[in-house]
């Protein structure tokens, strides 16, 4: 995120050259208003965050595993897995509402639902009641995971758009942060309210949607999309030029988000999923879209995510208080280097922190492995209460360190790429359903993991660690070769202009020709081709003497 005034230089892109001189500090003016405006949609992941956080501290209370019966390792599987369930049943409806409602109804409806959840939730009686709330609120966040990431990016000012969007996903950790200190302060109840109260908390971020969404600005590319065209220029102007209706980055977002809207008509014809797969562009787009989805769940986090306390039980860490505040600990310093990986996405780059983040992931698992392995074979003599006597302490104490070095490396990518890097490289008509379909594969893995970890330590115990270093090094060799870099080499680029990295140089030269033209006052958003055309054929000097007697206004 940019933190000062725009220097000259010799910027190769029209937004560079609009951007000269302007104080683009996140902080600053309408941009600050802005960017807390934003703040709303980003508390959208916490509700997901806080899930795996507060399952994995409920483990840990007596008050809680007693009511339930002290549930095994495959009913343990279901505890945790249902909500990714009740995700994958929202998930195909969520983007017809998503192009159809908008994005802010889309998260209203998605908050209403998850508060019915948390309330049941809070109620439960039985296991039955508890599973089936836990559906309700998956199927609710499926609706509101879908919509903020896309409102954000499409709302953002455009230098801002990859550290706010690579925010939001970062801001799991804050809501498993809350989650953690939660449990870790009422374990000490001695009765239900020891589980109620965080599972009442669960619904927080939903309250302040519930009451605040429709006081954010719409996305301005939805309702061009839908022929709204004065309300996008006005959310344009009051969010991104400070109420100026004259400032010339006006005129040069609305004429890029028209021109891509007209090429991506004319070129997928539909918005079918079908066309997820049918063009080469596409292809390209989704081979990343899918396997990073599937990455970020099974590169080994999930043994922590929802089952800190097996892993913690065999280094010999068996007490609650010492979980729960290993926990907590472990949230917060996730948090903050989720945080730098989201504010360097646009001086790093995306690519170097994908290869960065499974290089160190997998030397943080071998040495985890190794670590594992070596106090498990000094724990083999155990006393009559089960604990190991005079285990390979140095060993275990590897472990913990093992476990802070991985989420070091795989919160830089993993946490807030996920979803900035999917919303980013989509067009606009497939950006929901894209999305969609990440999301759907990052539900299906969790169900697996959620079902197949608490049974594979319990056979494997230390040797399951192996799969996983050998699959992290897989994912390092697959990200190097499909991975395309996205930041420009001035700056952030425009969003419908990283379409030239997958779709090719024509397509995107139509839609810079548009903002560059409507920038300089020579044309109107309906002849945006025609300026592109002639471009191509006369060249540019010609083309804007042609035009240089065109009045400067915005024609819709």
């Amino acid at each position: 995120m940019e933190h000062a005034v725009h220097a000259g230089g010799d910027p190769n892109t029209q937004l560079a050259q609009l951007l000269v001189g302007r104080d683009t500090r996140w902080w600053r003016g309408h941009l600050g208003k802005l960017n807390l405006v934003i703040v709303l949609l980003l508390i959208t992941s916490m509700t997901n965050g806080y899930d795996g956080s507060m399952m994995n501290g409920l483990q840990t209370l007596d008050t809680w595993q007693s009511y339930f019966g002290y549930p095994s390792a495959s009913s343990l599987g279901l505890f945790n897995a249902i909500q990714s369930i009740g995700g994958i049943a929202g998930l195909p409806i969520a983007p017809y509402l998503n192009d159809y409602l908008g994005r802010r109804w889309t998260i209203f409806i998605g908050a209403c639902i998850m508060l019915i959840g948390v309330a049941i939730q809070t109620a439960a009686q039985s296991v039955g009641m508890f599973i089936g709330c836990r559906f309700l609120i998956g199927f609710g966040l499926s609706f509101a995971c879908l919509a903020a990431p896309v409102l954000i990016t499409e709302l953002a000012f455009p230098t801002h758009r990859g550290p706010l969007t690579s925010l939001y996903n970062s801001s799991w950790y804050l809501g498993s942060i809350v989650a953690a200190w939660t449990t870790f302060g009422t374990f000490r109840i001695p009765n239900t309210w020891g589980w109620r109260i965080p599972s009442l908390l669960q619904g927080l971020p939903s309250i302040f949607q519930f009451c605040l969404i429709m006081f954010i600005p719409e996305s301005p590319r939805w309702l061009v999309d839908k022929g709204k065209d004065e309300q996008a220029i006005a959310i344009i102007t009051k969010y991104h030029c400070g109420g100026d209706s004259s400032d010339p980055l006006v005129e040069f977002e609305y004429n890029e988000i028209k021109e891509a809207l007209r090429i991506e008509k004319e070129a997928n014809r539909s918005s079918s999923y079908k066309s997820l797969f049918t063009t080469r562009g596409n292809l390209k787009r989704m081979r990343v879209i899918i396997a990073i989805a599937f990455f970020s769940q099974w590169s080994g986090n999930g043994i922590v995510s929802y089952y800190l306390n097996k892993a913690l039980d065999g280094i010999g860490i068996r007490s609650q208080g010492q979980q729960t505040l290993l926990n907590g600990i472990l949230q917060i310093y996730n948090y903050g280097t989720a945080i730098i990986g989201a504010l360097t996405v646009d001086k790093a780059g995306r690519r170097v922190l994908f290869l960065t983040s499974t290089a160190g992931m997998c030397l943080s698992y071998l040495m985890w492995t190794v670590c594992a392995a070596l106090y498990a074979q000094s724990a083999t003599n155990l006393d009559a209460n089960g604990d190991p006597i005079n285990p390979n302490k140095n060993a275990g104490n590897g472990v913990l360190a093992a476990i802070f070095f991985y989420y070091g490396f795989y919160n830089i990518a993993m946490s807030p790429l996920l979803v900035s890097y999917t919303v980013e490289i989509l067009p606009f008509r497939l950006r929901s359903k894209g999305l969609m379909i990440m999301q759907m594969c990052v539900n299906a893995s969790l169900v697996f993991n959620q079902y197949a970890n608490p049974i594979a330590m319990a056979a494997l115990e230390w040797k399951y660690y192996i799969i996983y270093t050998v699959w992290i090094a897989f994912e390092f060799v697959y990200l190097f070769f499909t991975v395309i870099e996205t930041k420009g080499k001035d700056g952030p680029l425009p969003l419908e202009e990283i379409a030239q990295l997958f779709d090719g140089k024509d397509s995107a030269d139509a839609i810079a020709a548009a903002g560059q033209a409507g920038a300089a006052g020579h044309i109107a958003p309906g002849d945006a081709t025609q300026a592109y055309g002639e471009e191509k054929a006369y060249g540019k000097d010609e083309v804007e003497h042609v035009d240089s007697n065109r009045p400067h206004e915005l024609r819709a």
